[in-house]
């Protein structure tokens, strides 16, 4: 007799899975059904191989419990399941089972084998750690295709729009409603939407895409994957958790209506495959653009929108918060001398009285840029903002090296020989020309360099190795 026992606490959230079980014991599809009705999204049940398949050209299963002793054909014999081993797990339950037949299970591509009698807790644990993997798997590819999903989600600032939009988030988050973030760029639409997702509760991954890039690529199989190619598409991916669309109005008229077709079915259907996939995915989209402006032109499917603003956030700009930015200034020095293993530079909340008059029409990517020039020319917000008054007035600020037993301290000097860093070059311009300068000073002794730069000699000779395939390729 098989064993039942009360199933073990569930500890992590499976119901946007699903299971076929099949099995020619009526009792035990009847027990399973019901004990795994609460666990996952959907749970059916047959007794032979032919109404097994014609279930599985209906529906996707992510695992299927299939007896090897049925009816007919056996478990074993079911050849059209294992042609498309990465879309299914297949644990394999029997009364008896000898060395060849595992073998053949495992050589079909068999997850696991359970032998009968077994207790409930047992098959389901042999179910969950198929799931588990898949979850992990699919946290991994999330991951690898957006490394950047670790970052810190805090929403910086005191300031009356600051506290309002920390409110809206919070009361927004528990919902499944999707949300659309209009914003200036720079506004930090993302971050929000990465708090919203971190605050929610969901247990699948966050997932960006930039909605721009998807017209050089082919969005089916982006979207809804390949079985062919055996790829699995970013809804996939983001199932349990949150699917953020960056622009939303870059997707052209058709592109707008395959999504509207995924949230209006909840469902996706991946290229080369027959079968629709439940999905459990909230949409989270952003936009600079004024959307009823583009659904009176005829760019945007009103239908869409009204789907994808059900909860609506608009992001205050930095200029609506000027009382935040010394906070937020603060706050960025610390992550970015964190990220680089940098110690607090002594002039951390330091700034000039005319920053909060300042228009900011990059908002905060603006204020970390400038933060980031900051550490990188080792002079304080308060420098650089006078050197930038200077520049304004037609003054030349020079900037001169100066090395002491602590490091390498470049300082502002009216009299240098030195040029400044123009405003307009890149962060990646005024690195070049910082270490070059440094490794310059001693003669080319890239160690001494990296020494006082406070980092590894191997940093210091991949970075010239950037530079020189750099001046290859151009």
């Amino acid at each position: 007799m098989t064993q039942f026992s009360e199933p073990p606490v569930q500890e992590k959230n499976y119901s946007i899975f699903s299971i076929l079980i099949v099995d020619d014991e009526e009792g035990m599809q009847v027990f399973l059904k019901k004990a795994m009705t609460d666990y996952f999204h959907r749970v059916d049940s047959v007794g032979s191989i032919e109404e097994a398949e014609e279930l599985r050209k209906q529906n996707h299963y992510d695992v299927f419990l299939l007896d090897i002793n049925l009816p007919g054909r056996s478990g074993l014999e079911w050849k059209e399941l294992f042609g498309t081993p990465s879309e299914s797990d297949i644990i394999f339950m029997t009364g008896y089972a000898t060395i060849d037949m595992t073998i053949e299970a495992l050589k079909l591509g068999a997850s696991d084998f359970v032998l009968k009698p077994f207790s409930f807790d047992h098959l389901l644990s042999s179910v969950t750690r198929c799931l588990d993997k898949r979850i992990l798997i699919r946290h991994e590819q999330a991951l690898s295709r957006d490394l950047s999903q670790l970052i810190d989600t805090n929403i910086v600032g005191t300031s009356e729009k600051t506290k309002q939009l920390k409110q809206v988030i919070q009361q927004f988050a528990p919902s499944r409603a999707n949300i659309i973030i209009h914003g200036e760029a720079g506004a930090g639409k993302e971050r929000a939407a990465r708090r919203i997702h971190k605050l929610s509760g969901r247990s699948g991954p966050f997932v960006s895409v930039n909605c721009s890039t998807l017209s050089f690529v082919d969005i089916d199989r982006e979207l809804f994957g390949s079985n062919a190619k055996d790829k699995e598409g970013l809804f996939t991916i983001a199932n349990g958790g949150t699917l953020y669309f960056d622009e939303i109005t870059d997707l052209n008229y058709e592109q707008q209506g395959l999504l509207l077709s995924v949230i209006q079915k909840r469902s996706i259907k991946p290229l080369g495959s027959s079968k629709e996939i439940p999905i459990d995915v909230r949409i989270i989209t952003s936009t600079v653009k004024d959307i009823l402006e583009y659904i009176d032109n005829g760019l945007f499917r009103g239908e869409l929108y009204y789907k994808l603003a059900v909860l609506k956030i608009e992001m205050p700009t930095l200029r609506e918060r000027r009382s935040d930015i010394k906070e937020i200034i603060i706050y960025f020095t610390k992550c970015i001398c964190k990220d680089l293993a940098l110690p607090l530079p002594q002039w951390l909340g330091e700034i000039h009285t005319d920053m909060y008059d300042y228009e900011w029409p990059g908002n905060t990517r603006e204020l970390r840029n400038l933060v980031e020039r900051c550490l990188l020319l080792n002079i304080s917000p308060l420098q650089y903002w006078n050197r930038r008054l200077d520049s304004a007035l037609g003054n030349t600020t020079k900037v001169t090296i100066s090395v002491s037993n602590s490091g390498y301290i470049p300082s502002m000097n009216e009299t240098s020989t030195v040029a400044g860093y123009p405003s307009d070059w890149s962060l990646k311009d005024i690195e070049k020309s910082h270490i070059l300068k440094v490794v310059e000073h001693f003669d080319g002794n890239k160690s001494a360099a990296a020494k006082v730069l406070g980092v590894s000699r191997k940093t210091i000779e991949r970075k010239y190795k950037e530079w020189e395939e750099e001046s290859n390729y151009v």
